[in-house]
């Protein structure tokens, strides 16, 4: 049997295409193989988003070509940075068999398995499928494609287009698919998550589709990641507070707080408008947790809007903050922008934010200290389970240390846990047994 290696890179949105081609590749009769020295064909699914990604996206696929010396007999480059750079990385990467954007990956393992000679009968991709490259316990279900709002700093529409929403019947029948497979938390991702439906259903439908995912068995938590601020209405809050699958957690990137800077990135809704959401989180529950992201250095920002950034994170605590330094993406409207910030100032503002976030959190964190909570395990070791509660998305955010002492549990099983001491970023716990 011919085996397939695939190296995937970038966001978690990406990842589910990795997935999505996995599963054909096994359809059509190829082995999986996480060893590239092992395979015959290797395929790197790329990111192309900013420009440390782009770098890792090169580097790696030097790194695969490599291989060709020995077994590997095709090489495949695909995702964002074979979408945006495809002519330019033909001519610089003769190496590179088969170039593929972001799109029909039915068709790219159609193509492998053609120049691997697998039986010409078998080549045929019939249905969707996937194989989850996350523990049988979670997995993404992407929403949505592409983004039909145009933030001057961002190439996601260019490489991907106008947001194009997957019709609700078709996301209930995988999201009860991945259940019976042993799913037990659905993290909801889009590139804009909030506006899903709104292209083919004339309204944001997101409320109505995470009712019907609610009903489906064996799923234990719902996540929301990646919503735009302006949209996170009080029907969606509404919909999370009454509804115990949906987690008291939300992700919400607002990239800035300065109304100025907010304006020259073309992002919906202003400072007064992220205030009050995160107020109207915070009201709702005590329980809420939040995630967002902000860009430093974005051009023209000023020591004084970075003070401000500062002073709002202070006032508005916000659970989980991941911080980045703006990259000048060509042909993005942002990249031709007066006033560009030289890397050394990013930097230095980067860490400043950081070390801001880091007591914020270690802060919050510290509120949580005597709480139940349930926690997903995800390793174990010498009596300590590591995992995770509803406050912590997998792969971004900390986790939860719990002692366990001798009581069996494994992968994938939820246990009780109070917390009894906070991290920066993670917390520790002991086992709570509900007789106590």
């Amino acid at each position: 049997m011919k085996r397939v290696g695939v190296v995937s890179l970038g966001c978690s949105k990406n990842r589910v295409d990795t997935e999505v081609l996995l599963g054909y590749l096994r359809d059509l009769g190829l082995s999986i193989t996480p060893e590239p020295n092992e395979a015959d064909a290797i395929i790197v699914n790329t990111c192309g988003f900013i420009d440390p990604a782009k770098e890792e996206s090169i580097n790696t696929i030097l790194e695969m070509a490599a291989y060709k010396a020995n077994k590997c007999k095709v090489l495949a480059v695909c995702g964002c940075l074979s979408q945006r750079y495809s002519d330019e990385l033909k001519s610089e990467l003769p190496e590179v068999d088969i170039f593929w954007g972001v799109k029909e990956q039915a068709g790219l393992a159609q193509e492998i398995a053609k120049m691997l000679n697998v039986d010409s009968e078998r080549n045929a991709c019939e249905k969707y499928s996937r194989m989850l490259t996350t523990p049988p316990y979670y997995a993404y279900l992407r929403i949505s494609d592409g983004c039909s709002n145009r933030c001057s700093y961002c190439a996601i529409p260019l490489i991907r287009g106008d947001m194009k929403s997957v019709p609700m019947e078709k996301l209930l029948q995988e999201a009860q698919d991945l259940a019976k497979n042993g799913v037990k938390e659905l993290n909801i991702i889009a590139q804009d998550t909030s506006a899903y439906g709104k292209d083919i259903y004339g309204k944001p439908m997101l409320c109505e589709l995470l009712k019907e995912l609610s009903k489906l068995d064996g799923i234990h938590w719902i996540r929301l990641l990646y919503l735009y601020p302006d949209t996170v209405t009080d029907e969606l809050i509404d919909t999370i507070i009454n509804n115990d699958k949906i987690v008291k957690y939300i992700d919400i990137p607002i990239q800035h707080i300065s109304d100025e800077l907010l304006i020259k990135m073309n992002r919906r809704g202003n400072s007064d408008c992220i205030k009050r959401i995160i107020s109207s989180l915070r009201n709702s529950s005590k329980d809420f947790i939040i995630r967002s992201s902000v860009i430093v250095g974005f051009p023209t920002e000023s020591e004084a809007d970075i003070a401000e950034l500062l002073d709002f994170l202070e006032h508005y605590p916000i659970n989980r903050l991941g911080v980045f330094e703006y990259s000048k993406e060509e042909n993005t409207p942002a990249s031709s922008f007066e006033g560009q910030i030289d890397d050394a100032t990013k930097r230095r503002r980067y860490d400043a934010v950081m070390r801001a976030q880091a007591k914020i959190s270690k802060r919050l964190n510290a509120q949580r200290i005597g709480s139940i909570v349930k926690v997903l395990v995800e390793n174990l070791s010498n009596g300590i389970a590591v995992g995770r509660s509803y406050a912590e998305a997998p792969e971004v955010d900390g986790k939860i240390i719990v002692s366990i002492g001798d009581r069996v549990v494994k992968a994938g099983d939820f246990i009780m846990a109070r917390l009894v001491a906070a991290k920066e970023y993670d917390m520790l716990g002991e086992i709570y047994e509900p007789s106590e």
